[in-house]
């Protein structure tokens, strides 16, 4: 239902009806206008708020136009009720309400029209097709936004209208109503009319095609990121964005879904996004040489199917789940891997991805994650709680939440000496389980009330100075990204979107600078022995990794990318497989504290970030970070870089032996075209023979 006010909107507008009903029956036409201002109002709140309950009445046939059509229905039986059958207002409401009625067909199939012709083929994103075709502008919002509810809302005037004659016992009055209600109906019509006509309408599909194609011609892509997925996936290819704007060979990001391109983050990259495969198949790909992969969809064989380009998987994450080692891989010319443990997996595996296919890149998307230094001297060392969420499965070692969450930072919060927790959840913690979601919330709490302990005791001291000119500067920081985002004026549709979505370099730029001074200034607003709850997209996991000098989590990505940082971390084996099997079983564990559901082995993780040199797990981080991630030297970028400007190659040298062979092909033809063409023109019944000897007409 969403907020207590939404779900105090949802039980109003619900009893409405039946009082809307019992007004129309005693009668009484305060209680119904009374009753219908609730109805109206409350309708109105559910859906400027995207209520879930909107949605589901739409699929038990109690929809928006239905709700309206009862309102209108009781009112002419409140007009019956108090005998006014044989008044004209009687035959003006009816008559309204059909005539208003027979607008909303014409009025939806506009505005059905308008938003089928103003979806382009493809979408794009840092595009110049502005400059090739002629892209006109979208409808007002006002008019398109919300459209259907707007609509019907034109009927208050003359139910307000009716309403008031029925108390007043003068028809006029109604009739004003009745004509304001009509004549608003037709000029919404009236006023989208231009926009299915003439060169209010963006060009065709072949027109728009042509011009992706030429443009395309004109940039020479060479690098694509191939990319199909629901919109909740969106994150699996934002990773790769800072990766592709530092390409060294020119880069091209293809979608399949609108949904994820309403998902993506800024980027300087070219995007384009293309729903229809026929369209995609037609596309002019001649240039591109290296195709990459983040995900094993079915789509991708829209791309696959193209021979002149290399194509490789290189995943979003890394990690031991099974999904890390899909037998779909072996359909791709190689695979990327961070280090030699996602090599020995496919080997492990066995799914017959060659090990002579597989290439180690190390993971570009890490480089913001800064190597551990030891705990700065004069400040409590920071612990991270970062749990994966629940799954869709319900296996118990999937988080630590439930089992183990509230027994860890409990110990956490109780250390002594002290200890700073920053508590940071999966975003989709509580979203399948009620018991994972309730143990957050306990989390939550207990964080919460260490927090506020540690801020009445006297062995910590704020710098209140500090915090106070750091949130300052967030709010500075704050209203200039609010300004900067909202600078592109009223949100606008994927025909206008596509047609101005160049990328604005210098606020692109400056939105990326002024997102790290919020994340410094953020750390700062606080002090450096403060617990925390963590949730939301800022700051980002990688910035709550710097901030902090160890970690407990559950086996997923998360630990992976953690263990380029070098720090001492710790997962909590939940499904309780024992050390050595849940080793066996997870390579990013093996130079972690395994702690057990009660959480007892917390004390090996702090001590180990308390004095370094008591650390025993460090040469095994050192080792598992190189075995997982890579070497350090060559950066990853470097080793990224020279993967795609290798699998290049491989493409061109195919592309060229493909072309060679077909100019064979074609001049072995031309040649015994051309002989055949001698046989021919020799002289009529006589045969040359292999001494060189005539044979036939003149033979004797």
């Amino acid at each position: 239902m969403g907020s207590a006010a939404q779900l105090a909107a949802a039980v109003l507008m619900m009893a409405g009806y039946p009082a809307l009903m019992l007004a129309a029956l005693v009668p009484s036409v305060p209680a119904f206008a009374a009753a219908a201002a609730v109805t109206y109002l409350a309708d109105h709140y559910l859906h400027r708020k995207g209520s879930y309950l909107i949605n589901r009445l739409s699929k038990v046939r109690a929809g928006l136009s239905i709700r309206f059509l009862i309102r209108q229905l009781l009112l002419v039986l409140l007009l019956a009720r108090l005998s006014l059958a044989d008044n004209l207002i009687y035959y003006g409401a009816i008559a309204c309400f059909i005539a208003f009625y027979g607008l909303q067909a014409p009025h939806g199939a506009l505005v059905q029209l308008i938003r089928n012709r103003r979806r382009m083929p493809v979408a794009t994103r840092n595009v110049d097709l502005k400059s090739r075709i002629r892209i006109p502008d979208a409808p007002p919002r006002k008019l398109l936004h919300r459209s259907a509810e707007k609509m019907l809302h034109i009927d208050l005037f003359a139910v307000a209208g009716i309403l008031l004659a029925a108390q007043v016992k003068s028809a006029l009055v109604g009739f004003v109503g009745i004509g304001i209600t009509v004549a608003l109906g037709t000029l919404y019509v009236l006023a989208l009319v231009p926009f299915v006509r003439g060169r209010k309408i963006p060009p065709k599909a072949e027109t728009v095609l042509a011009a992706v194609d030429d443009w395309l011609g004109e940039y020479q892509p060479e690098t694509v990121l191939y990319f199909s997925g629901s919109k909740d996936s969106a994150y699996q290819v934002n990773m790769w964005l800072d990766t592709m704007e530092n390409l060294d060979s020119k880069p091209l990001i293809i979608l399949r879904e609108r949904a994820i391109l309403n998902n993506l983050a800024p980027t300087t990259v070219p995007v384009i996004c293309v729903p229809g495969g026929v369209h995609l198949m037609n596309m002019d790909l001649s240039t591109v040489r290296v195709a990459l992969y983040a995900a094993n969809v079915g789509k991708n064989i829209h791309m696959l199917r193209v021979p002149t380009i290399k194509h490789v998987f290189i995943g979003h994450g890394d990690s031991d789940k099974l999904a890390s080692v899909n037998p779909y891989s072996k359909v791709y010319d190689e695979v990327w891997t961070a280090g030699r443990a996602g090599r020995d997996r496919y080997a492990i595996a066995d799914v017959g991805v060659r090990d002579d296919d597989i290439v180690e890149v190390g993971r570009p998307q890490l480089a913001p994650i800064r190597t551990w230094q030891g705990v700065p001297d004069g400040r409590i060392p920071t612990v991270l709680y970062a749990p994966t969420w629940e799954g869709w499965d319900g296996n118990p070692g999937n988080t630590s939440v439930v089992l183990a969450g509230e027994n860890i930072v409990k110990q956490l919060v109780q250390a002594d000496p002290p200890v700073r927790v920053l508590y940071k959840p999966h975003p989709f913690t509580g979203n399948v389980s009620k018991e994972a979601g309730a143990a957050h919330q306990r989390i939550t709490a207990l964080v919460r009330k260490a927090a506020a302990e540690r801020a009445i005791d006297t062995r910590f001291v704020a710098d209140t100075a500090v915090q106070a000119d750091a949130k300052t500067e967030l709010a500075r920081i704050e209203a200039r990204l609010a300004q900067l985002s909202g600078s592109g004026g009223e949100r606008r549709d994927e025909a206008e979107a596509t047609r101005d979505g160049l990328v604005d370099v210098a606020r692109h730029e400056e939105v990326a600078r002024l997102r790290a001074e919020w994340n410094d200034a953020y750390w700062r607003s606080f002090p450096a022995w403060e617990h925390r709850v963590i949730t939301g997209a800022d700051p980002r996991l990688y910035d709550c990794f710097n901030v902090s000098d160890a970690m407990v989590s559950d086996i997923s990505s998360v630990v992976s990318d953690f263990i380029a940082s070098g720090k001492p971390y710790a997962v909590t084996d939940s499904a309780e497989l024992g050390v050595e099997e849940f080793k066996r079983n997870n390579t990013a564990v093996r130079a972690a504290v395994i702690l057990s559901n009660s959480a007892a082995e917390l004390g090996e993780l702090l001590g180990a970030v308390r004095d370094q040199a008591a650390d025993p797990l460090a040469e095994d981080r050192k080792e598992l970070k190189q075995y997982l991630l890579g070497p350090d030297e060559p950066t990853s970028l470097v080793q990224f870089n020279t993967a795609v400007a290798n699998l290049a190659l491989k493409a061109e040298t195919r592309n060229v032996g493909q072309e060679s062979r077909v100019a064979a092909a074609l001049a072995e033809a031309e040649a015994e075209a051309d002989a055949e063409a001698e046989l021919a023109n020799a002289v009529p019944g006589q045969r040359a023979t292999a001494a060189g000897d005539t044979d036939g007409v003149g033979a004797g």
